[in-house]
């Protein structure tokens, strides 16, 4: 692993549990490729009534996005301002719940367009050759917001 989770959670202003994954596999200027096992912990902060659903992991493609910028940021000099979701589009569900994956989540994020204060990511997150959800999403930084 590239990057563990110790220095990946310095990337994002998660902490703790909500800093959901594992670590960075590869990345480059345009994309990321992380890994994540939160989703099999019992004490995973997104489980509700103990179950994890799909729509959960669109935080885990978004986190993989601010690591992305964080990193970038970093080779930069600097560190990446804070952003905010702007909007979720073309997002597709493969199943309902991910209840009964016992294996790693893989988790990779493509940036499609960028500005001095958004971002804009396709991500995907797949587990043994299985996708499991896709979505394209689109960050405000601090900078640009209103």
């Amino acid at each position: 692993m590239l990057i563990g989770k110790k220095e990946l959670c310095g990337l994002i202003p998660h902490s703790g549990t909500m800093c959901l994954l594992e670590g960075v596999l590869d990345w480059n200027e345009n994309e990321i490729h992380c890994l994540a096992i939160s989703h099999l912990e019992p004490t995973n902060p997104l489980r509700n009534h103990g179950q994890l659903t799909s729509v959960q992991l669109l935080e885990y493609g978004t986190q993989a996005m601010a690591v992305h910028g964080g990193l970038l940021a970093r080779a930069a000099g600097g560190t990446a301002l804070q952003g905010y979701l702007a909007s979720l589009r073309d997002v597709v569900l493969e199943q309902e719940f991910i209840e009964g994956i016992t294996t790693p989540l893989n988790i990779c994020a493509q940036k499609i367009a960028s500005t001095n204060d958004s971002f804009m990511y396709n991500f995907t997150i797949s587990t043994d050759e299985r996708l499991l959800i896709s979505a394209r999403a689109t960050v405000i930084t601090q900078k640009g917001a209103m």
